[in-house]
């Protein structure tokens, strides 16, 4: 498993709405693991890993200057508000035979903050929501994760985005 590397921008930044489905991937699975509250892990990622850090120019070693911040916790408190009906939509779209909690703990924190995400009336097209966690994914992952990811997004998001996939 790689370490959910950010896509970069030209000039060698990181794309910052890409680095905030990174953190919020992280920080759900930090959340679950650790039994830790949404709001303790958004509180730990924003001062130690997303944001920049007054005079020192943002590079802190591990941390993400360029994140969305905004984007990041708004994800990670979607995902844990919304837990248990996207729980049951990711359970629903899996085969019977394969259950939620037989996923890797970083594949079902990347599912609850992209199905998330996709519950956000007001979030980036749902394709665009797909793509970008297609990003994500390929940053955690080199096996068939990718795959799965997609054709589980795909599933899923015609199902809480039906207009975003009208005709296609």
């Amino acid at each position: 498993m790689a370490d959910g590397q950010t896509r970069r921008r030209p000039g060698g930044g990181t794309r910052p709405r890409t680095a905030a489905r990174v953190g919020a991937v992280q920080a759900l699975f930090q959340s679950e693991q650790g039994s830790e509250s949404a709001e303790s892990v958004i509180d730990q990622f924003v001062r130690h890993r997303l944001g920049e850090l007054p005079g020192t120019g943002g590079y802190e070693e591990g941390r993400v200057p360029d994140a969305d911040v905004a984007l990041f916790a708004r994800i990670v408190r979607t995902a844990v508000e919304r837990q248990d009906r996207l729980d049951s939509m990711i359970a629903d779209a899996l085969p019977d035979d394969w259950p939620l909690g037989r996923l890797d703990p970083v594949l079902r924190a990347l599912l609850r903050a992209a199905c998330g995400e996709l519950t956000m009336a007001d979030g980036p097209p749902g394709r665009v929501v797909i793509n970008e966690y297609l990003d994500v994914a390929g940053g955690f992952f080199s096996g068939d994760e990718p795959r799965m990811v997609n054709g589980l997004l795909d599933r899923l998001g015609r199902e809480l985005r039906p207009q975003d996939f009208a005709g296609g």
